[in-house]
């Protein structure tokens, strides 16, 4: 079952024809706003599906336009809401969902590594970072290193790198 994932949010009307700046909020944000099915709301019970119509511009000066939003006072009623993609279960951005925040992280063998308190936005990779009492572990967060995420019982489980907990 998808569910929607918060990769964007509307920061300011960008021309007179309903063009508006996207701040992301992931890594994922120019992959996923161009090949994910995308809703635009306040929150993902208050979105409504969108199809993106074209981006103008490079780099940080992208203009997005999306159907149905033709002029700057319709482009002015989206500023703060949230561009949501649809994602599945297995999709690897869940690796990085803000409500993974006080998971308990613990190896593929059962040791206990700690709770996750941060998620850090690096520009090679995403990093947990992880306390235990008063120490502090970062942990890349790849596909060699994340086994599982099991939500109902908020646990992560990873295998570890050599040398990556010393």
């Amino acid at each position: 079952m998808d569910k929607l994932f918060a990769i964007g949010q509307v920061t300011k009307v960008a021309g007179k024809y309903g063009e508006i700046r996207v701040r992301p909020l992931s890594r994922y944000f120019r992959v996923y706003v161009e090949e994910k099915p995308l809703h635009l709301g306040m929150s993902e019970l208050l979105s409504r599906e969108v199809k993106l119509r074209s981006k103008i511009g490079v780099g940080k000066q992208i203009r997005y336009c999306f159907e149905g939003v033709n002029t700057l006072d319709e482009a002015e009623s989206l500023i703060g809401q949230y561009v949501f993609a649809s994602v599945e279960a297995s999709d690897q951005i869940n690796w990085i969902a803000e409500n993974l925040i006080g998971f308990t992280v613990k190896t593929d063998s059962g040791n206990l590594i700690g709770k996750l308190m941060e998620i850090l936005w690096l520009p090679t990779n995403d990093v947990y970072v992880i306390r235990n009492r008063e120490e502090e572990v970062l942990i890349p967060v790849i596909p060699e290193i994340m086994k599982a995420i099991l939500w109902e019982e908020k646990l992560i489980i990873i295998t570890p790198m050599d040398g990556l907990l010393n």
